[in-house]
């Protein structure tokens, strides 16, 4: 299990995030510091997520994990 901090910052930034999530077949999670989760899979789950942080992505898939390196942070 991969489980990285991820800062998306715009509208543009989470749309690609979404679109790439969407090419794996293993779950991707986004689970924020105050305890709400979404698929990332999910255009409404993520738009209900506060961003302003840095989020947690839990997956399974090394791949995903690769293609999201720009958004990755340390904590």
């Amino acid at each position: 299990m991969f489980i990285k901090s991820v800062k998306l910052d715009t509208a543009e930034d989470l749309r690609q995030f979404m679109y790439l999530a969407m090419q794996t077949p293993e779950d991707v999670g986004v689970h924020t510091a105050d305890g709400k989760i979404a698929d990332a899979k999910s255009i409404l789950g993520l738009m209900s997520l506060d961003y302003t942080k840095p989020v947690k992505v839990v997956t399974e898939d090394s791949h995903f994990v690769k293609k999201i390196g720009k958004w990755i942070v340390e904590e």
